[in-house]
């Protein structure tokens, strides 16, 4: 690996709560955000901007970002310009537009084709004020739950559109959680090829228990900036079966034992875990909150 550190943006103050039947109140929101920021967590997800009335757990999206702690940047996901206005009024330090790489999925979350988000995006990067980063997530880069395999080919034609408009940083989703790591591997290697110089990003769900495994896979093809979710929180309202995140902590204890620096803090981060947990009624699929951790290799 090119560098000993890894980014972790923690996601689930927005994709980890988006999906619950319980909506958490404002406070618990900004509180679930303080966790993270105290164990070492320094830049995350804490809202959306979407229609309420589709998703209502983010319906406070206005009042979460007012009520920020510092020393967190705060990242704002948005589809459309007047998503990305409302992130703009509310003094976030980032926006995260949303093009997801099949058409039917694209349709079903955002209304609008594949081509006509990317147009949008263009439209809001070319007027974006001074003072917010613009970044931009491909959804369903490796698989959509209604039309199956995302080839290689597309995702690049995805790809090179977006980067037309050049987003500070592009992250590469698996929102169902059907990659494995040779997708992984296969797929920042093509990205990385055409356009190496831009921040790459990851967002891994573990669907199918294979999240943790494709972050290393990533880590090891050079990525450096991977989205966790505490308590493996997440899912998407608008993909079948699609369930959390990887779990932050889980992240946190693989990246340590292995020598990669975090900033986090683990039991820190379980608590903050075990906090959400409580907070949602019900049991979250995190391991490591569960475990515990284990002694570092050098302690006697």
């Amino acid at each position: 690996m090119a560098t000993n550190f890894c980014e972790i943006i923690e996601v689930s103050p927005r994709d980890g709560i988006q999906n619950e039947k319980t909506i958490l109140s404002t406070a618990q929101k900004l509180s679930l955000i303080t966790r993270a920021r105290d164990a070492g967590l320094r830049r995350a997800e804490v809202t959306s901007f979407v229609n309420p009335k589709r998703v209502p757990q983010m319906a406070d999206a206005a009042d979460v970002a007012a009520g920020l702690p510092p020393g967190i940047r705060s990242i704002g996901l948005t589809l459309n310009k007047r998503g990305f206005d409302r992130a703009v009024d509310a003094g976030l330090d980032e926006a995260n537009f949303v093009v997801v790489a099949s058409e039917t999925f694209n349709q079903k979350n955002q209304g609008t084709g594949t081509f006509d988000s990317v147009a949008a995006f263009g439209a809001v990067s070319a007027d974006a004020p001074d003072g917010i980063g613009l970044g931009l997530t491909i959804g369903a880069a490796f698989g959509c739950p209604f039309e199956g395999d995302v080839s290689v080919a597309r995702l690049m034609a995805v790809v090179e559109a977006v980067m037309a408009h050049d987003p500070h940083e592009l992250a590469l989703a698996d929102t169902i959680g059907v990659a494995t790591p040779r997708d992984v591997t296969e797929r920042v290697a093509a990205v990385r090829a055409a356009f190496p110089d831009v921040p790459l990003r990851l967002h891994l769900h573990n669907t199918r228990n294979t999240g943790i495994a494709n972050a290393w896979a990533g880590l090891d093809a050079g990525v450096r900036r991977l989205d966790a979710s505490l308590g493996g929180t997440g899912g998407c309202p608008f993909a079948p079966r699609a369930t959390g995140n990887i779990a932050t902590e889980d992240l946190v204890y693989m990246l340590d034992r292995s020598g990669v620096e975090t900033g986090v803090d683990l039991d820190a981060a379980i608590r903050a875990a075990e906090w959400l947990e409580d907070a949602l009624g019900h049991p979250v699929p995190g391991q490591v909150m569960k475990a515990g951790g284990f002694p570092s290799p050098q302690a006697a």
